[in-house]
């Protein structure tokens, strides 16, 4: 690994002076970027994913919709489909992709909608349900044409964005810089253990300015699989082997649980937001019984004869400061409003 990205770290450095340039002028109002008088939030990473914007999503979702009209707004990575498309419980991920119909059939109540252009999307969503008073941008760190009130970035532990590299030699879309645009910085993916000395080491490494702030949040795996006609402990469905299906960029943490757990399980493992064939389906539903994540049960459910499809809910976690995160986030939001 070490030899290629001697090879690509060249091509790293070109990447690194553009994407440098893109932001420089940015900031300096070269390039224009627009503000809305209404809050948006937008959460997103440095990397090219794996890092649990999902999650996140979901948790300020929960957090607003029963005080605040709010709306999400994603590209919708993976769909087959161009354009706006306000997002129905009803819809194929392959027409609004898997995180934002995942969102939608969870959250009836909040408006979802779909759009590669953010200006054109946010526009769309003012049109048809009129000004949101919390608009959730998901994955759009890098889309700086939106200026959002406040910026939540993630990085996964065990994979912090100081120790990667450009693309294509790493995985880092924009230089490490651009965590300077961060309110609020959330180490994702922790161990539920990790000791403050840790957390310490981790803020030491990340040199946070002194106006940002730093947490730290873990998975919550469901004791609970779930399948379109009923749900089943996950210890039950371990009693016999079967086969984890995962097309996420970073299914490592997922595999690590299972074993935990001591289930008798196969991992097959395919892309992020992979979209599957039909030669892949029909080997997949030899199998008797599969487990899946959520997202990729949006793209599997209704595509597999003879399998039974599970899928096990997560939640993100804050090992500490969760009122902290959520007051900072509630002045924002009346402050804005």
């Amino acid at each position: 690994m070490k030899w290629l990205r001697l090879i690509l770290f060249p091509f790293s450095m070109v990447y690194k002076l553009v994407t440098l340039a893109r932001n420089k002028m940015f900031d300096k109002g070269i390039l224009s970027s627009k503000s809305y008088t209404f809050p948006i939030i937008c959460i997103g990473n440095l990397s090219t994913g794996g890092t649990g914007k999902s999650p996140m999503t979901e948790y300020l979702i929960r957090l607003f919709k029963g005080d605040y009209k709010t709306a999400t707004l994603s590209r919708g990575y993976g769909r087959k489909t161009r354009g706006y498309i306000h997002v129905a419980p009803s819809h194929q991920a392959r027409e609004v992709g898997d995180e934002p119909l995942q969102f939608a059939q969870k959250f009836p109540e909040v408006f979802i909608a779909v759009c590669e252009d953010r200006q054109t999307g946010i526009a769309e969503i003012q049109s048809e349900f009129g000004t949101p008073e919390v608009l959730i941008l998901d994955d759009a760190y890098q889309h700086r044409k939106v200026k959002p009130g406040f910026h939540i970035l993630l990085t996964a532990y065990g994979d912090l964005y100081v120790d990667d590299y450009l693309l294509p030699a790493g995985n880092l879309r924009e230089s490490r810089s651009g965590a300077s645009r961060a309110d609020v910085v959330v180490v994702t993916k922790c161990p539920k253990n990790l000791s403050k000395n840790e957390q310490q080491r981790i803020e030491r490494r990340l040199k946070l300015s002194s106006n940002q702030r730093l947490f730290f949040s873990t998975i919550q795996y469901s004791e609970t699989v779930v399948s379109a006609t009923d749900s089943v402990s996950l210890e039950k469905l371990g009693n016999k082997p079967f086969v984890l299906v995962t097309g996420i960029a970073n299914p490592a943490p997922l595999v690590q649980y299972l074993k935990n757990c001591e289930l008798n399980f196969e991992h097959r493992g395919f892309g992020d937001h992979h979209t599957f064939a039909q030669s892949e389906l029909d080997i997949l539903d030899k199998n008797p019984v599969i487990l899946t994540t959520e997202k990729d049960y949006m793209r599997l459910k209704g595509k597999l004869k003879n399998a039974l499809l599970y899928y096990l809910p997560i939640q993100m976690e804050f090992l500490n400061g969760q009122q902290d995160f959520d007051h900072t986030l509630k002045v924002f939001v009346n402050t804005t409003n």
